[in-house]
């Protein structure tokens, strides 16, 4: 993964796009997901009842469990920045889910950085366009803009 100066990064506002390799999101992953939020609606656990009572055929993803994964795509795919100590997750200004996630499934994070700011010295405000696709549907799981603060160990070389 590619290593940039803030004023590379801060180059790169409206330019950079990345995509994150594929994760599969198996029933396993859902029920782990559905064990650690204590959501166990049966459309998301119950394959049987699923598949009978409701209109996707089977079992499907938390929509949170979609959200969650943005983090773990941006660190698949985007380049991290010279002297950054951390990566706070700031918030959304805004989230969409658009599609359902069927069990067994495959995502990727799409991710488009809109903005760049300084908040104080070594303080940086990025904003991004994301979106969750999957594997041969049309429509995204869902989207989002995405704000992430970068904070900077002291001047960056």
């Amino acid at each position: 993964m590619s290593k940039l100066t803030i004023q590379e990064y801060l180059s790169h506002v409206g330019k950079l796009e990345r995509t994150s390799p594929w994760v599969e999101v198996d029933q396993k992953l859902i029920n782990t997901f559905a064990d650690a939020t204590h959501d166990h609606q049966f459309i998301h656990v119950d394959e049987e009842r699923a598949k009978s009572e409701t209109p996707f055929g089977g079992t499907i993803a938390h929509g949170f469990l979609s959200l969650s994964l943005l983090s773990h795509f941006a660190s698949e795919c985007l380049p991290d920045i010279n002297n950054r100590s951390m990566v706070i997750n700031y918030g959304f200004e805004k989230i969409r889910f658009l599609s359902p996630v069927p069990s067994g499934a495959r995502l990727r994070g799409h991710f488009k950085l809109l903005d760049c700011v300084m908040r104080k010295p070594n303080e940086y405000l990025s904003r991004f366009e994301t979106s969750i696709e999957i594997e041969n549907q049309e429509k995204p799981a869902l989207v989002a803009d995405w704000l992430a603060l970068n904070i900077l160990n002291g001047e960056d070389s």
